[in-house]
């Protein structure tokens, strides 16, 4: 329906024409919704797409609570590892033991070379070896937290200095119990949660190695 006098279109709700000022107003309302409209709709894909992003890094990234079964050849990272004049110790031992770590650093800690394996034994529990080359006490030291000695052993033909700490508990961490030997300018340390036949067996190989 349009106004007779002046062809403009009548608005039922005023029953008359608008005014201009009405139909700046009626439009720029309009404009506003279609803006918080299109900013509401904006703001739901950026959530949507951020969830997205959330779930493929969870997916991604995400590990399980239990320990990750990762097994390093160590004895192939020590044959390739470029240390002229040195031997790393890489011990033969069973099937049922196996390595999770296998690393060489020049001048890792008090300036001393390091060779670093990461044992598993057969009942899951840990030993690490620390090779350091031309060791000084103070690395020694670090490696067993400055903790004294509680004895020695022979194992392998070798005397191995004890470092007991089975008594504290959690406390020890991993260093519950370390072993420690020196041949020729390297210095060995085992240390871990094991139990003595695992310690033995491991020892047994690295004095085997090094000696020869």
């Amino acid at each position: 329906m349009t106004d007779p006098e002046t062809g403009r279109p009548v608005v039922a709700e005023l029953g008359r024409p608008e005014t201009a000022e009405e139909t700046w107003a009626r439009k720029d309302s309009a404009r506003r919704a279609r803006r918080q409209h299109q900013t509401a709709f904006n703001l739901v894909l950026a959530l949507i797409a951020s969830l997205g992003i959330v779930v493929f890094l969870v997916a991604v990234v995400a590990r399980p609570d239990g320990a990750v079964d990762r097994s390093v050849d160590y004895q192939q990272v020590a044959a390739q590892a470029d240390v002229p004049g040195v031997t790393l110790a890489a011990p033969e031992l069973p099937d049922s033991y196996s390595a999770n770590r296998a690393d060489y650093k020049d001048k890792a800690a008090d300036g001393v070379d390091v060779w670093t394996v990461g044992f598993l034994t057969p009942d899951k529990q840990y030993v690490g070896l620390q090779q350091g080359i031309d060791a000084n006490p103070t690395w020694v030291a670090n490696q067993l937290d400055q903790h004294a000695a509680t004895g020695s052993r022979s194992i392998g033909g070798t005397k191995w200095t004890v470092y007991d700490r089975r008594a504290e508990g959690k406390d020890a961490g991993n260093q519950a119990y370390s072993l420690v030997a020196t041949f020729g300018q390297n210095t060995v340390v085992l240390a871990g949660t094991a139990d003595d036949a695992s310690f033995r067996k491991i020892a047994a190989g690295v004095a085997k190695q090094l000696s020869d």
